[in-house]
């Protein structure tokens, strides 16, 4: 099997790869500037991103090489919802994602040489209305201040969730199921 390379300094990308057996990885992350050309669709935009990430990391690996990258997006009403610049952009973020439904999209990419394989996967996650004192008490924990719309399902910001329609593993930065029938286009097999 080709070496498998995940274009991605994230650690729960990592972690997800680890989880569905893909243990054998390096980690080669490109520099990228994650800008858009405007008026594309909220799939449009992670997809577009993952491609230009892959672009990069391609002049790090070899052509045999499988690369991995992805782009993960949290959207409220078609708005982009970044990483929180501070607390109060955390709690801004966080007012306003109570009591209502986002969409996480995540744009992947897989690539050897020449042949590219994009595609991306959305999520709705509704949140449950909280009071302003709890989303205090969860920015306290600095869980959210490195993460798309200022939580992490993954860990304490799951108890800010009320349900999700959709890939979890997606709003956790890779739609596990989506990569894995990608990687077997590249002859990778899981249960083989």
């Amino acid at each position: 099997m080709a070496k498998i390379v995940l274009a991605s300094g994230s650690p729960r990308r990592q972690e997800l790869l680890q989880r569905i057996g893909i243990t054998d990885f390096d980690i080669r992350v490109p520099r990228t500037e994650e800008t858009y050309p405007a008026g594309l669709s909220p799939r449009e935009t992670v997809e577009y991103i993952s491609r230009e990430k892959s672009d990069a990391a391609a002049a790090l690996c070899t052509p045999e090489e499988i690369i991995i990258t992805a782009d993960t997006m949290v959207f409220l009403d078609d708005q982009r919802l970044g990483k929180p610049v501070d607390e109060a952009d955390a709690l801004r973020m966080l007012t306003a994602l109570q009591g209502r439904r986002h969409t996480v999209c995540t744009g992947v990419t897989v690539r050897r040489g020449g042949e590219i394989l994009t595609e991306s996967a959305s999520t709705d996650v509704y949140f449950r209305p909280a009071a302003e004192a709890e989303l205090w008490g969860y920015i306290r924990t600095g869980e959210p201040m490195d993460k798309a719309g200022a939580y992490g399902v993954q860990g304490l910001g799951a108890l800010l969730v009320e349900r999700l329609d959709g890939d979890f593993f997606n709003v956790m930065g890779l739609p596990v199921l989506r990569l894995s029938r990608m990687l077997e286009r590249f002859g990778v097999h899981f249960f083989c």
